[in-house]
């Protein structure tokens, strides 16, 4: 992974070029001032649609398997052409897409060093995207807690470490929330509550029959279903649906909203729904229980969370993007 790659991935990740009417870039839902994520509960959507689920950050995906909340893709390069061509997301024509990355000079040079061809092919700016997001990861030096781990007792408060022990004991959030990046990466229904915007908005409920309709999903949940159904729209096993791949936690000081809907925007609002033990779902996991943690027990369970990111955001200002060759004709005599 050369810099020359990562820094052309760079430039087509901040490039409204890479959609179908250049509105909608990578960073648009992928904002670095938003914790890499779009800083709203859902999604904002291509125009003429509104997206149903939260913008996933893409900090630390450089280390995972699958990707979305429901884990449709395992690999950042296919994560960018979904994102890029999705009829929700960018909605860009590949063809189109690749013609306007040749009509650049500056990108037909990088390419050529990059890549070996003559002109831009759309199928190696999937791969320098993927190759500049696996650039954006968590450094342990910078994380309280993996400063803590690595041996300096002051790395983290008191409170912080009564909230580890919350985290790996009483509070039960290690079953899920384990490994380096404190995901399982296996997918789990929580009897998440509705986001009260799907109820509000015609256009997101459009988009989501949309979403049934090309997921193969039958005419009795096309008609009947009301909110996401995860992991079904892959499986199409009851038992599926509401199931969403446990994110990880490294770093969600900087990635509010929080879960698959952008249905909690502070992390008290979210261990508040866990200390009552998920709400109500016919697939909910049979790890959620009441915690009955006491007040001072859910601000050192806060407290440890918040150790989990970086002393300062993950950022990187935005390029100067390359322009279009211009073509000039002699005026007719």
């Amino acid at each position: 992974m050369s810099d020359a790659k990562v820094e052309l991935g760079k430039l087509l990740f901040f490039d409204p070029r890479l959609s179908g009417d250049v509105s909608t870039p990578c960073v648009a839902c992928h904002n670095p001032e938003a914790g890499w994520g779009d800083g709203s509960d859902v999604s904002r959507g291509y125009p003429g649609t509104q997206h149903w689920r939260n913008s996933q950050t893409v900090l630390n995906a450089a280390y995972y398997f699958k990707l979305f909340w429901a884990g449709e893709v395992t690999s950042l390069e296919a994560q960018a052409v979904a994102a890029a061509t999705g009829n929700v997301a960018g909605n860009g024509d590949p063809m189109m897409m690749e013609e306007r990355l040749r009509q650049v000079p500056e990108y037909v040079r990088r390419f050529r060093a990059v890549f070996g061809t003559e002109q831009p092919r759309i199928m190696d700016a999937w791969k320098a995207i993927a190759a500049f997001e696996r650039t954006l990861v968590s450094k342990a030096e910078q994380v309280p807690f993996d400063r803590f781990v690595k041996g300096d007792p002051k790395a983290i408060p008191d409170e912080a470490r009564r909230g580890l022990a919350l985290f790996l004991g009483k509070a039960g959030c290690i079953q899920c929330h384990n490994g380096p990046l404190l995901s399982d990466d296996d997918y789990h229904a929580l009897g998440v509550p509705k986001n009260p915007v799907f109820e509000e908005d015609p256009l997101r409920q459009i988009t989501l029959r949309f979403q049934h309709v090309i997921r193969g999903v039958p005419e009795r949940l096309y008609r009947a279903a009301d909110r996401d159904l995860g992991l079904y729209y892959t499986t199409k096993r009851e038992a599926d649906r509401g199931k969403f791949r446990t994110p990880g936690l490294r770093e969600l000081k900087y990635t509010a909203p929080y879960m698959h809907n952008g249905a909690f925007f502070t992390l008290e609002e979210v261990i508040d729904f866990y200390e009552r033990g998920g709400d109500d779902d016919p697939n909910k996991s049979p790890l959620l229980r009441a915690l009955k943690l006491t007040a001072q027990e859910k601000k050192d369970l806060l407290a440890f969370l918040l150790s989990l990111s970086s002393d300062t955001p993950i950022v990187v200002p935005a390029p100067q993007l390359p322009d279009y060759a211009v073509l000039r004709q002699e005026a007719q005599r």
